[in-house]
């Protein structure tokens, strides 16, 4: 007999965030390469209408048994989902996002079950930073997941910590972490690409927003203390773009501050990797995919003192005691004056990178629902 799980892959179809999208498809790709003897993984997906057929799936992850399309495009079908409708319930269900048939099954006598992801604790520690539809849908999804999931997955012990003291779901939380992207190195042409990006010669590098949980303020309040020393930030969203520059601006740094919205993963490897060091600058509970991509390329990291960070870079990344622009002033002044202390922190960013794998999360994976 064959036992199934089936993937919620939204993100394949339509996705919402890069991140997202990203982890999506490698734990597709892990949980494949990683199944049990007389295990099989199906994908679950949305009606096609705003993205690619159910064929396109199959063709980013080699090895899915089946790829299933639901009735809805994404939108209607996480509307229906809040409303605990729940199209293509059933079976083993496993979502990495809490996007999933959240409805009350039968684990005991039908064997079913559904595990959802939660990536992110915005809806707690930042709601005034979430669009009002993304936090009532959020919300309401969290709720469903406190009176249906048989487990719900978190990326780090300090976020388990903080969703035990938020809501009632108890043992119920498990950790999996996530990794960097499979194979993600900086390209032997690093140099010729960063030519083309027009890097700054001297520069830190960092994943922002306007956001004030994002930490480019900090960033840019330090590059201020240093005449000679460029920021670049990733993952700027287009409507994000003027604020960060009137923010720039008002510090006198815009002309040394350079944008970029999203990338493919050569690009962020080959910035990363040319960076004199890597900012890790957020202050809220999310799992530090960007950092990990940096430790991938062996670039110096200095990270805001946090338990998230403290856990997922042990002693692979120098902490800022301290907050502002003095002290993060200080702390990146700490590590670019010092050349070997930085090579130090390469190698072991890279060391411990090495200890996050998909294939590992898709084996961790396996056992959850084995367990269940």
């Amino acid at each position: 007999m064959t036992t199934t799980l089936r993937l919620v892959l939204d993100q394949l179809i339509a996705p919402t965030d890069p991140l997202l999208q990203t982890a999506s498809l490698e734990l597709a790709r892990g949980l494949v390469a990683s199944a049990p003897r007389g295990c099989e993984v199906e994908a679950i997906v949305p009606a096609a209408g705003s993205g690619g057929p159910p064929a396109e799936i199959a063709e980013l992850v080699p090895g899915l048994a089946r790829v299933t399309r639901a009735p809805l495009q994404r939108r209607e079908l996480a509307a229906a989902w809040q409303l605990g409708v729940g199209p293509l319930s059933g079976g083993m269900v496993h979502a990495p996002t809490l996007m999933a048939p959240l409805v009350k099954h039968d684990r005991v006598h039908d064997g079913d079950q559904t595990v959802v992801t939660i990536n992110s604790l915005d809806a707690f520690t930042a709601p005034d930073e979430m669009p009002r539809g993304r936090l009532t849908w959020a919300r309401g999804m969290l709720r469903r997941a406190q009176r249906h999931a048989d487990a719900v997955v978190v990326p780090t012990h300090a976020m388990a910590a903080e969703l035990r003291e938020q809501t009632a779901l108890g043992d119920r939380i498990r950790v999996i972490p996530g990794a960097p992207p499979s194979g993600f190195a900086a390209p032997a042409d690093a140099s010729d690409r960063a030519r083309a990006l027009e890097l700054p010669p001297r520069f830190v590098a960092m994943s922002g927003s306007a956001l004030a949980s994002s930490g480019v303020a900090d960033a840019l309040g330090a590059l201020a203390l240093d005449a000679e020393l460029s920021l670049v930030v990733l993952d700027v969203p287009g409507a994000d773009v003027d604020e960060l520059r009137e923010l720039a601006d008002a510090v006198g740094v815009a002309s040394r501050m350079q944008l970029f919205g999203a990338m493919d993963a050569s690009e962020r490897a080959t910035i990363w990797s040319s960076a004199d060091a890597v900012l890790a600058a957020s202050t809220g509970f999310a799992f530090p995919f960007r950092m990990l991509e940096a430790f991938a390329v062996g670039a110096p990291v200095v990270a805001r003192d946090t338990a998230t960070y403290r856990e997922v870079a042990s002693d692979a990344a120098s902490f800022v005691s301290g907050e502002g622009a003095d002290a993060w002033g200080a702390a990146i002044a700490e590590v670019l004056g010092d050349a070997d202390a930085a090579k130090r922190l390469g190698v072991l960013a890279g060391d411990r990178a090495r200890g996050f794998s998909w294939l590992d999360a898709g084996d961790r994976v396996w056992a959850l629902h084995a367990e269940l």
